[in-house]
């Protein structure tokens, strides 16, 4: 039995990607999500090991609780202070971060994208605009420019990743090649866009890491520039793919887990 906690997680497709693809593999596993109260990361961690789950995926608000209450954390997961992933070694918790590894997963297999040599720039600087920096930094882009609000939140970011990062300016938006929307400006209607629009141009490719809705008023503006639009769903797929193979062993179903978020209903 896995598990995912979340605050809220009732929108969550986890249970729906996992349950999916323990089936696809033949395992006799069972996906639950469970909403703590938002200070009970720690609780859930001692609930997995008094239940002995089998695995835990971690999302908003507890990533940072549950990294200081596994036994130890992965080099990814310790430079970032986050976890979205726990699982096994022996007696021990391990608390992983398959974010950014899932971002750069999606996009060379899902879109074809070569990341080395590109010219980034990542809009946000909270957990999961950190992962993505770390992970494309990894991948072998040439820059990644950083836009936040508060600059000392970007320049906190770039240091995760320096010399490769570093604190951009929207007015960036136009060199880079690969644009990504790291916040949730674009989940509610009315949301302001997170860059300007009239900076985007055909060649490049906009992400939003959300993926409800499917199409973001950001995504929207892409295409009509030319770009090439991406949203978070893929992300999902291979960080819980990447999550999937640290409980199991096994070779997750990649296949049947994109079938499953594909043919979700509406």
């Amino acid at each position: 039995m896995a598990a995912v906690i979340g605050n809220p997680v009732r929108h969550s497709l986890s249970p729906l990607l996992h349950n999916a693809a323990f089936a696809a593999a033949g395992l006799d596993w069972v996906y639950v999500a469970f909403e703590p109260a938002p200070d009970g990361g720690g609780q859930a961690v001692a609930a997995m090991r008094a239940l002995d789950l089998g695995g835990l995926s971690v999302t908003m608000p507890f990533k940072e609780q549950v990294a200081g209450c596994v036994d130890r954390c992965s080099p990814a997961a310790t430079a970032l202070g986050a976890v979205n992933c726990v699982r096994w070694e022996g007696a021990a918790l391990v608390g992983e971060n398959t974010d950014g590894e899932g971002l750069i997963r999606s996009l060379v297999a899902d879109s074809g994208l070569g990341l080395a040599g590109a010219r980034c720039l990542v809009v946000g600087a909270g957990g999961a605009a950190r992962s993505v920096v770390v992970a494309l930094a990894g991948a072998g882009a040439a820059a990644v420019k950083i836009v936040n609000r508060t600059h000392h939140r970007a320049a906190e970011a770039a240091a995760l990743a320096a010399p490769v990062a570093s604190v951009g300016a929207r007015t960036d938006v136009g060199a880079a090649d690969v644009v990504i929307n790291a916040t949730p400006m674009g989940m509610r209607a009315g949301d302001p866009l997170p860059v300007d629009p009239g900076l985007l141009r055909p060649g490049q490719v906009v992400v939003d890491l959300i993926y409800h809705p499917a199409v973001t008023p950001l995504l929207e503006a892409a295409r009509e520039t030319g770009a090439l639009a991406v949203n978070g769903l893929g992300m999902l797929v291979h960080q819980a793919a990447l999550a999937f193979t640290l409980w199991t062993g096994v070779e997750a179903p990649l296949d049947a887990m994109r079938a499953a978020v594909a043919h979700r209903p509406a």
